[in-house]
């Protein structure tokens, strides 16, 4: 999902426009920047048909600022795109002689990433008996990182309200409850 996102990218080429399912891009000229899916910067990059210009996110300002803003603030999250590690590896990757200070910006949003993810751990442990739970400005990789224990925890809550109950815990039945009877099973009739 995060090679959906449209990036800035400046062409070395002429062709004419691409259309694809998910929409129509270009013409491409050379020298003028145009907006494309991340999965197709990365195509042509990849072939030396363009150059990729980085989000402005990227920059060592915005991050410098973002990553003090996090170790300022124990509870908050900064505002990041929803996957920003995996645009970042991705960039990385492909286009690192596109990305200015490229060693800086990485260190940066490893930092980031770092601030992060304790906060994540941290900020688990304090969960009450409440029913939802909101932690806004999350990326994809920290919801991923939450969710096992979250799971876990909502079963709990789950089963000691409702101790006649046994919760599925490998979903076989598309995430629904089982209710335990202790009645002998009858056999089929055909």
């Amino acid at each position: 999902m995060a090679e959906d996102k449209l990036i800035e990218i400046v062409p070395n080429m002429r062709m004419n426009s691409l259309n694809f399912i998910c929409g129509d891009f270009g013409p491409f000229l050379p020298q003028i920047a145009t907006q494309v899916p991340l999965w197709l910067a990365v195509a042509l990059k990849k072939r030396g048909k363009c150059a990729i210009r980085p989000p402005q996110w990227m920059s060592v300002e915005n991050l410098t600022w973002v990553l003090e803003g996090e170790r300022d603030s124990r509870g908050a999250f900064q505002a990041l795109p929803f996957h920003y590690v995996e645009i970042s590896r991705l960039l990385f990757d492909h286009s690192r002689d596109d990305i200015p200070d490229m060693y800086m910006v990485r260190s940066l949003i490893e930092d980031i990433r770092d601030v992060r993810i304790h906060k994540v751990e941290t900020s688990s442990e304090k969960f009450s008996g409440t029913s939802a739970v909101k932690i806004p400005n999350l990326s994809a990789m920290e919801v991923n990182i939450i969710r096992p224990f979250v799971r876990r925890v909502l079963q709990a809550f789950y089963n000691h309200d409702n101790p006649g109950k046994i919760p599925d815990v490998n979903r076989a039945y598309g995430g629904h409850t089982r209710v335990a009877d202790n009645e002998p099973r009858r056999p089929l009739r055909r």
